[in-house]
């Protein structure tokens, strides 16, 4: 229905029987006896009635299911899980704090600031947000059953909306219906393949097409009296090309200005048709004076849910006099709704928007920012207005963006966080702050682009500004990217490079433990003794005392492995490396200052020594950090191979079947061809071998046989870097146990 400013037109929905009865289909799968979900997938160009489809499939389901919506917005793509926040709203809405920490239980601080409902934390990894979604509306799916999502506009809705529905809608027991509509001309990149996978997700995928000259005809009548004659109701069709939005604002304006639809009035039509859109729209705008012009821009300049009292501010115009403008828009067709309003069709939203002077823009941009913050929304709610502000040296603007980029990256958005970041380099940083921002960025495209954080870390390391402790953790993480990025020996490199450089002390001794992290994990050494040498010499006498002597100690233990050393000589070392029996504050599996290689190489070392229960608590304890932490991806599958091969070791063969499957699952959704998805395959596949040799009779053994199955290597998870994205080309220790008062068993 479009409201005019007495009249209503009702427009009913024509040609579109076959995409009714998909969507018709969709509902009584979900509804039956043995309900099914899936997904409907509705595409056709701007203005050919996507959004009154979903209104009429919303309808359809209305009585018998739940019904939650969403709606992408071209200003608003770069705000992470907007369209997320709005989906989700029915059930978060009337929750408040305690009940909101009820509803969303163990995912509460790992989703809850994505969804708007916690205070944003530390960093939050991007999968471990999207599994608690999943989580989340799995629950909501079977209380509020059955659930149909609709999402119009996806085209303009967030990548983590985005990425999130597209990782969803693949499970085989898909509980929820999920109809999305957008426009067939508008994806790209990213945003393209999300919506092309939930198009091969889709049971169903349907594409709208122009009225006929028959359906233009059959609206004019049903708006105009079916005295609208033949020619006339042509010439509606000619004008608008059989576009429903199109046609719809045509006959409206045929019955504001009280034309007679004959043939004789056709003429009208072509001028009245131009004023729907384009110049005319904007010349019709202009038309309802400057300030209500300016009105218009402010709403345009918020996007969706737009404030009365914050287009005001933005318009510089006094309550009542935007009350009054805001009245006459929504006379006009242009706005809809009180307060929040929208635009009443976003053809029109986009046209104001462009008509808009570019450099009225961008300061309209820049007082946008101001008045969100100055309404209490935060940073990242300023930050996409910030964006489009050209740079200008300001301090102020830069501290916003890196508020904002934290509070993104807090809510598991990184790459909205990067282009913070990114633009406040532009802007430029002060050159006190300039590393500071360098080294920010580089941190925040870690996950998704080591190559991108090399070069950005580099500039921080190659400019003054950072203080001593961060310059050591921008090298540890620039070396970790050139690890991640499979540049093992230039990661030993650079940081060869610093502890060179840097006077004796506990920073040099920091930086020496990172650089024999580095070399022992290389696939090939220049001088593998030499380093086991040194090694063993700065280890002589360390008792522990700090992280940076744990460290070296549990290096020094992992080499004296793969060197065949004495085992209760190699977890004597070990042992002196935990603090009360345990690992050190700072040296957690999700610690960032150190990385999760430490407490893994040392659980392996207790692992190869034959000390599986010190093994197991390290490693079980590896699988409820990274859970609770919602690090779901490459990290939480080296966990479950990591358990998975202990449970081997202790001939629990359908224990480690169980946890290698899920690593193997993890380590899938992270992507093929790294080495955690060969490692997890490999012990997969020599686990099931064990089970299937296990019920046959065996010989026992021979001493020498005995002898021989010590030494035999067996596949096991490599202690490097498995975060998303990232790969690692090292192996495990070079040589089995010799030499030894007491062998460990492979």
């Amino acid at each position: 229905m479009v409201s005019g400013p007495e009249h209503p037109v009702t427009v009913p929905l024509l040609e579109r029987e076959t995409e009714l009865a998909a969507a018709a289909q969709a509902v009584d799968a979900l509804c039956a006896d043995a309900p099914a979900g899936g997904v409907l997938v509705c595409s056709g160009e701007a203005g050919l009635g996507k959004t009154a489809l979903l209104s009429e499939i919303r309808r359809l389901a209305a009585g018998r299911c739940a019904v939650w919506s969403a709606r992408g917005g071209e200003t608003v793509t770069c705000v992470p899980f907007h369209v997320v926040r709005q989906l989700l709203q029915p059930a978060l809405a009337p929750a408040g704090a305690v009940d909101a920490r009820e509803l969303l239980g163990d995912g509460y601080e790992i989703i809850g600031p994505a969804l708007g409902v916690a205070p944003p934390g530390g960093q939050a990894d991007p999968q471990g947000v999207r599994d608690g979604l999943d989580a989340l509306l799995l629950r909501l799916a079977d209380t509020h059953r059955p659930l149909v999502l609709i999402v119009d506009d996806a085209h303009w809705s967030d990548l983590e909306t985005l990425g999130w529905l597209a990782s969803f809608v693949q499970r085989e027991d898909l509980p929820v219906l999920v109809v999305m509509a957008y426009r067939t001309e508008e994806p790209t990149g990213d945003t393209a393949e999300f919506i092309r996978a939930m198009e091969a997700a889709a049971g169903r995928c349907v594409s709208l097409r122009a009225l006929t000259p028959d359906a233009v005809a059959r609206l004019a009548r049903a708006a105009l009296g079916e005295h609208a004659d033949d020619p006339f109701c042509r010439e509606v069709w000619a004008v608008t090309g059989g576009n429903l939005y199109e046609t719809v604002e045509l006959v409206a304006k045929v019955r504001d200005e009280r034309l007679d639809p004959v043939e004789g009035s056709a003429g009208a039509l072509r001028a009245l048709g131009a004023s729907a859109r384009g110049s005319g729209l904007i010349a019709r705008l202009e038309e309802l004076g400057t300030a209500t012009t300016r009105f218009a821009w402010a709403a345009a300049i918020l996007g969706t849910e737009i404030s009365l009292d914050l287009a005001a501010a933005l318009a510089g115009l006094p309550g009542d006099q935007a009350a009054d403008c805001a009245e006459r828009l929504r006379a006009a067709r242009i706005l809809a709704g009180t307060d929040p309003m929208e635009f009443v069709h976003p053809l029109i939203a986009g046209a104001v928007y462009r008509a808009i002077p570019a450099a009225t823009r961008t300061a309209m941009h820049g007082l946008a920012a101001w008045a969100v913050t100055r309404a209490g929304r935060g940073p990242a709610a300023a930050a996409r207005h910030l964006l489009e502000v050209h740079p200008d040296d300001d301090p102020e603007l830069v501290a916003q963006l890196r508020e904002a980029a934290s509070e993104h990256l807090a809510v598991g958005a990184p790459d909205a966080a990067r282009r913070c970041l990114e633009r406040a380099v532009q802007e430029p940083p002060l050159p006190e702050v300039h590393a500071e921002v360098l080294y920010e960025l580089g941190c925040s495209t870690l996950l998704t682009s080591p190559a991108t954080t090399v070069g950005h870390l580099r500039a921080a390391l190659g400019m003054p500004g950072l203080d001593a402790g961060r310059r050591v953790d921008a090298v540890f993480r620039l070396s970790q990217a050139l690890t991640h990025n499979n540049q093992t020996r230039e990661a030993a490199e650079v940081v060869a490079a610093e502890v060179a450089r840097t006077a004796p002390g506990p920073t040099r001794m920091r930086l020496q433990a990172v650089h024999f992290l580095w070399e022992g994990v290389q696939s090939a050494e220049d001088d593998g003794p030499g380093r086991s040498r040194r090694l063993a010499e700065m280890a002589e006498g360390l008792r522990g005392r700090d992280n940076s002597e744990r460290v070296l100690l549990i290096l020094r233990a992992f080499d004296g492995t793969a060197r065949g050393e004495n085992a209760e000589e190699v977890v004597e070392i070990c042992d002196r490396a935990l603090l009360d029996g345990g690992l050190a504050p700072g040296l957690g599996w999700t610690n960032t200052a150190w990385g999760f290689e430490p407490p893994a190489l040392l659980g392996l070392t207790y692992a190869f020594a034959d000390r599986l229960d010190r093994a197991e608590c390290l490693f079980d304890e590896a699988l409820r950090a990274f859970e609770i932490s919602g690090w779901s991806g490459g990290h939480l599958a080296f966990a479950h191979a990591l358990v998975g091969y202990l449970q081997r070791r202790r001939g629990r063969l359908d224990r480690a079947e169980m946890y290698l499957r899920e690593s193997l699952r993890l380590a899938e959704r992270v992507g093929n061809g790294l080495p955690m998805h060969w490692d997890a395959a490999c012990m997969l596949i020599d686990t099931l071998l064990a089970r299937a040799g296990s019920t046959r009779p065996r010989r026992r053994p021979t001493a020498t046989r005995s002898r021989r199955r010590t030494r035999r290597r067996s596949s096991f998870p490599t202690p490097s870097a498995y975060g998303e994205g990232c790969c690692s080309p090292r192996g495990v220790p070079r040589k089995p146990w010799r030499n030894s008062k007491r062998p460990a068993r492979r």
